[in-house]
């Protein structure tokens, strides 16, 4: 595969032939530093419940139907009736709590380490970037609460996080941002899914690009948030999604969508280990997961 020529975003600087980004700053080392964090043994469930009626990025459902092969009317299975359930779930794979790899999001069909859609994208899945290639994501997370910095209960849509802002949080909580991390950022959003579904999906609080930056510079994993898309909408301009493309296209950062963090925040429990180990379905972008944070 013959790539574009070069540009200020790739080759990456992990190889001209990465297919992790940043995932490969998750040495040994970060882990058991991380362990080191669980002082009290409690688990927080970090993804919402998904069901039908959740509210989704434009195009995309999920359906669940229970199926019990060969039991119509009743009938059992063998002289000991045996009988179980199936579910067949037909559903995008980025409804819900949700991983966004580095081939998820491009610019001007040009994906991370400069990989074309021409030559990776099919019916099946892409042929590079895919998320079973990412090892676990086992390290440090940190979570800041943005409604405490700005008052309010449900930060209001289209609100610009700065470094200001993360710096400010960093220091009322008493915590830093090193390399490794997942950052993850709680606004309240998630309190309007199931009262206001269209106000949840027209806006949302989140980073700009400045803050976006600042948190690629100090070499973190993935950022994530409460939020469908994790950047501030409506943004300062006409762009669309730019916060995704520098994270995910140009540096290699996973972006964690969805994230219910409010158990995290109503406890105080700003850093913790961050376990993630996601489907490994092959050749997709994206996924629906449940990551665990443990005290």
């Amino acid at each position: 595969m013959e790539s574009p020529p070069a540009a200020d975003w790739y080759p990456s600087k992990y190889g001209a032939n990465d297919e992790i980004g940043a995932a490969n700053l998750l040495t040994p080392e970060v882990v058991l530093n991380a362990a080191k964090l669980v002082k009290t043994g409690k688990t927080y469930a970090l993804g919402v419940e998904i069901n039908k009626d959740l509210p989704a990025f434009r195009h995309r459902s999920f359906k669940l139907y229970n199926v019990q092969p060969g039991e119509q009317a009743g009938l059992t299975l063998g002289p000991n009736q045996f009988t179980f359930n199936d579910e067949l779930v037909i559903a995008w794979t980025g409804v819900g709590t949700q991983l966004n790899g580095i081939g998820h999001i491009g610019i001007d069909n040009v994906y991370y380490n400069g990989n074309r859609a021409e030559d990776i994208v099919t019916m099946e899945g892409v042929k590079r970037l895919g998320l079973e290639k990412v090892p676990p994501l086992v390290t440090r997370g940190v979570v800041l609460d943005m409604t405490a910095h700005y008052g309010q209960a449900i930060v209001p849509e289209g609100t610009v996080f700065t470094v200001a802002d993360i710096e400010a949080v960093l220091q009322k909580q008493g915590i830093g941002i090193g390399k490794g991390d997942v950052v993850l950022f709680n606004t309240g959003w998630l309190e309007l899914i199931g009262k206001d579904n269209a106000r949840f999906l027209a806006g949302e609080p989140g980073i700009g690009l400045e803050a976006a930056q600042y948190l690629i510079d100090r070499g973190v994993v993935a950022i994530g948030g409460d939020t469908w898309a994790l950047e501030a909408v409506p943004g300062s301009d006409d762009a669309v999604f730019p916060v995704n493309q520098l994270m995910l296209a140009k540096s290699g950062v996973y972006n964690l969508e969805l994230i219910d963090s409010r158990a995290l925040v109503r406890d105080r429990v700003w850093e913790f280990l961050f376990v993630l180990g996601q489907p490994r379905y092959t050749g997709t972008t994206q996924v629906t997961v449940n990551p665990v944070a443990i005290h």
